[in-house]
């Protein structure tokens, strides 16, 4: 059974509006978390410091020792919740590279999972990101790609071709 959906993509890739999706789509209620709901949690201080999180001018993320450590718990809170029984939804951006999607994998053990990839096409991530007025520039077309190599998905989805309700359905019905 699906007790976790994790959505990992760039900036602006759409999976928000996906999440959003798939909590009217699917059956009973799902909790909904991303690595923004992460970010929005630490105190400002470490929101632009090197032990933290700190944004670049052109986009660029770095992350430090103790930003690592607080992502660790709250993986394993998310990971404890859903043994707990609630359904979740991840919205994640996988910076790391498969050492990321490992991070979670770890955590989540036996749970049962379902690993989507949401692709998006650099210029119109770039668009929305615009649209959006609350990212770093640049930040949506430095992720497009990179935070898809190597990674090993269920199934993909590509919100430059499809709206994020087709997007969530195709998503519902590989939930078991």
């Amino acid at each position: 059974m699906t007790q976790v959906i994790v959505l990992n993509g760039g900036s602006s890739s759409g999976k928000s509006g996906i999440v959003r999706c798939l909590q009217a789509v699917l059956p009973g209620p799902w909790l909904a978390f991303g690595v923004d709901t992460f970010v929005d949690a630490l105190p400002a201080a470490m929101r632009k410091s090197d032990a933290g999180i700190a944004f670049g001018p052109d986009g660029e993320v770095a992350v430090g020792p103790e930003f690592h450590a607080l992502e660790a718990a709250w993986i394993e809170g998310l990971a404890a919740m859903a043994r707990a029984g609630a359904r979740i939804v991840v919205d994640e951006v996988f910076l790391g590279g498969v050492e990321s999607q490992e991070r979670w994998r770890r955590a989540l053990g036996e749970l049962g999972v379902l690993w989507v990839g949401v692709r998006c096409d650099s210029a119109i991530a770039t668009d929305r990101e615009v649209a959006r007025g609350d990212r770093v520039a640049g930040m949506a077309a430095a992720q497009a790609d990179v935070v898809h190599r190597g990674m090993v998905y269920d199934l993909e989805v590509d919100t430059g071709h499809a709206e994020s309700m087709a997007c969530a359905r195709a998503i519902a019905a590989r939930v078991r």
